[in-house]
């Protein structure tokens, strides 16, 4: 064998070494590749997953955020309803006139008055003073005792104790208005 042919030899060797070498490597590389591509198609499908959970996470919350500011809004009208309700009332008080305010207005002095023994004061709203004095001249040892800031009725005191009654329209007004909130609430509102 000649150094040539051993030279060529050896150089086919190499070729050969550095051709499985080459296809190794190119194995490893396409190994290394798809190992890589599977690790980076895993990442994006849990990020994806994550990105969906957080969209979903982000769109309950405005949805829950809604249907609070929704719910407080119609907590808030109801409320602005009711206002209105009470406000109507009081301004119907105020205007009841003639035999009605005055059946109304004797009925709450006696009430008060079955509280005490002897010499009462009465006070009420300014504008039933004529009926005031009308209504403790019918009646020995009361007296008129002058105004009191209140939409009608009375407030009734005896010179000789410490109590007062307040029998009101006002006072009248805000014991119904507590005691019949609720039914009210439900007729104004029963649709919701």
């Amino acid at each position: 064998m000649s150094l040539d042919t051993v030279v060529e030899d050896i150089r086919d060797d190499a070729r050969t070494r550095a051709e499985e070498i080459r296809e190794e490597a190119a194995a490893r590389a396409d190994e290394i590749v798809a190992d890589a591509e599977a690790e980076a198609e895993t990442l994006r499908e849990e990020r994806e997953a994550a990105v969906e959970r957080q969209i979903e996470q982000e769109r309950e919350q405005a949805l829950s955020s809604a249907k609070l500011e929704a719910k407080q809004a119609r907590l808030e009208a109801r409320r602005d309803v009711l206002e209105d309700v009470h406000e109507q009332t009081e301004v119907a008080l105020t205007e009841l006139t003639g035999d009605r305010r005055a059946e109304l207005t004797r009925t709450l002095l006696a009430d008060a008055a079955s509280e005490f023994d002897a010499d009462i004061v009465v006070y009420g709203r300014s504008d039933d003073e004529s009926l005031l004095r009308s209504l403790v001249d019918e009646r020995d040892g009361y007296s008129y005792g002058g105004e009191h800031d209140c939409l009608g009725g009375v407030v009734v005191e005896s010179e000789q104790s410490r109590v007062r009654v307040d029998n009101t329209f006002d006072s009248v007004l805000a014991d119904v208005w507590e005691d019949s909130l609720k039914e009210l609430s439900t007729r104004l509102f029963d649709d919701e």
